[in-house]
């Protein structure tokens, strides 16, 4: 993944709203889910969903289809794994990074 494309995924994932639906579409699965459906489980208005959906095509998060008369959106999960890869592919210099990780949990729910 290009760093262009990284910067504009995280982008459309730094609003509330997209990430909520971005994660709810991750647990949807390959199946996807309908707008109706989505806007409908998130007590979103269409047009508002509409807005968010399409920013998060643009960055290239999620893919939509037809079918029938309806339209299914699902995350992207090659795109979803790339970013992921970007984010962590230089991680510790190539040490391992689990016990500095646990660490940082521990440090966090001690404050």
């Amino acid at each position: 993944m290009k760093a262009d494309d990284a910067i504009s995924a995280l982008a459309a994932l730094a609003n509330e709203h997209r990430l909520v639906v971005f994660r709810l579409l991750v647990q949807a699965g390959p199946e996807g889910r309908a707008a109706g459906a989505i806007a409908e489980m998130l007590d979103m208005p269409a047009s508002s969903l509409s807005f968010h959906l399409a920013h998060l095509t643009r960055a290239g998060l999620i893919v939509q289809r037809r079918e029938s008369r309806s339209l299914i959106y699902s995350a992207d999960f090659v795109a979803m794994n790339g970013l992921v890869g970007f984010l962590t592919e230089n991680c510790c210099g190539g040490a391992s990074c689990a016990p500095a990780t646990q660490s940082a949990q521990k440090k966090r729910k001690a404050s």
